[in-house]
């Protein structure tokens, strides 16, 4: 959160919710209009991205905001070439 404040200026903000992950990211974004994409971590090992990033990739197009799945290997420096 300290790197996001520094590098370019915006507060990230925390959000904690019950029920089904995809569903409620679903109706966070729905509620709140400032958020313009959707940034997600995926893991690197042989389990695959992860249940999160699986969950979402299964909902493809549903989402009304672009979703970035940005793999866990890649370095800061690697990051910072693809923005």
């Amino acid at each position: 959160a300290n790197k996001v404040r520094q590098s370019v200026g915006i507060e990230p903000e925390l959000v904690v919710r019950e029920g089904k992950p995809t569903d409620e990211i679903h109706k966070l974004i729905e509620d709140d209009q400032d958020i313009a994409i959707l940034v997600l971590a995926a893991g690197a090992g042989k389990e695959g991205p992860g249940p999160l990033v699986s969950a979402v990739a299964g909902r493809g197009a549903a989402f009304p905001i672009p979703v970035t799945v940005v793999p866990q290997n890649l370095s800061d420096e690697e990051i910072d070439s693809l923005a």
